[in-house]
């Protein structure tokens, strides 16, 4: 399935029943008191968290939602039932925003989490409400109120515990094949990777979700190569990697490079857990350099696994518990 990270969906919330005027008719109780019900309350419209999906590709083909109405009171005292609410399955890292007004609604980030978005009218009160000592045959009630209608902008920022950030074709494909069972596309040429990739790393004690993020180029952080669009699947992530290509001759500058674009798009991404994977040690013909990081630094050749498993370690302990 095509990934999809924005979406753009109407909702609609139930209005609520009306209340009811009616009196009670029985035989040998000619003047019977107030007996109409109260309005059911409108359905509301959720946002629910679902953990197998991982686009919004598939609200790109129903772009409108909308729950039921309450039912009406109806006499003998009976209320309307409640109308029934509709929830919308989106993966987890999903942001809802009022698109009119931009105001953030709420974001779902775990499976089976619930956000309303619109919610549901009252119902309306029936006459028996309105019995008092003084008025016992009142012929008052309230109709249903209104429910929500708005549109939404639905923006996916993924969930994940470790990012991979690189510049195009440094490796991040092929090392988070080798650390995962993920089948990412993997060429020799810039920007093979377009969307994220996701994969799962299993160590002895502990399982953590991996992040491949497409390449980030220089000026990412106006805009420039979908860069906003990319650098925004990093801000959940718990750890980052970079991922350096060593056999460009420059990997100091390419992380400086890269941690300049992360801290003019958000600044505090890069105070979490990092680590720098100087790869491509296979096409290198002299003894790899030293560096002066500002990160742990390990190189490693991800397309033979040189170092592949001490990278793995030194994952495992410097990520946060």
């Amino acid at each position: 399935m095509r990934f999809v990270d924005e979406a753009v969906i109407r909702v609609k919330a139930g209005e609520g029943g009306d209340g009811c005027v009616s009196f009670r008719r029985e035989k040998y109780v000619p003047k019977g008191g107030p007996n109409g019900g109260d309005g059911g309350n409108g359905g509301s419209v959720f946002l629910f968290g679902k953990e197998n999906l991982q686009t919004l590709a598939d609200l790109e083909y129903r772009h409108s939602y909308q729950a039921e109405r309450g039912r009406h009171g109806m006499g003998k005292n009976r209320h309307g039932r409640k109308g029934q609410d509709v929830r919308v399955p989106v993966p987890l890292g999903t942001d809802a925003f009022d698109s009119e007004t931009g105001a953030k609604l709420g974001e779902v980030l775990e499976h089976g989490q619930e956000l309303v978005v619109a919610r549901g009218g009252k119902g309306g009160k029936g006459n028996a409400r309105f019995a008092t000592s003084t008025k016992q045959s009142p012929r008052d009630s309230t109709p249903g109120e209104a429910g929500k209608e708005r549109q939404l902008k639905l923006v996916l920022r993924l969930v994940a515990d470790i990012g991979f950030v690189g510049l195009p074709n440094a490796g991040k494909s092929t090392l988070l094949a080798a650390l995962t069972r993920a089948n990412p596309k993997v060429a020799s040429y810039p920007f093979t990777t377009l969307t994220p990739n996701l994969g799962v790393m299993r160590t002895k004690d502990c399982r953590f979700t991996i992040a491949d993020m497409p390449g980030i180029i220089e000026g990412a952080h106006q805009g420039k190569g979908l860069g906003l669009r990319f650098l925004r699947h990093i801000e959940r992530t718990r750890m980052l990697v970079f991922v350096i290509d060593a056999a460009e001759g420059h990997p100091d500058q390419d992380y400086g490079r890269l941690c300049d674009e992360i801290r003019q798009y958000k600044q505090e991404i890069l105070d979490r857990p990092r680590i720098v994977a100087l790869n491509k040690l296979d096409l290198l013909s002299a003894e790899p350099p030293e560096l002066a990081l500002d990160a742990p630094g390990i190189w490693i050749s991800a397309l033979n696994r040189t170092g592949v498993e001490k990278l793995q370690a030194m994952i495992d302990k410097a990520f946060p518990k």
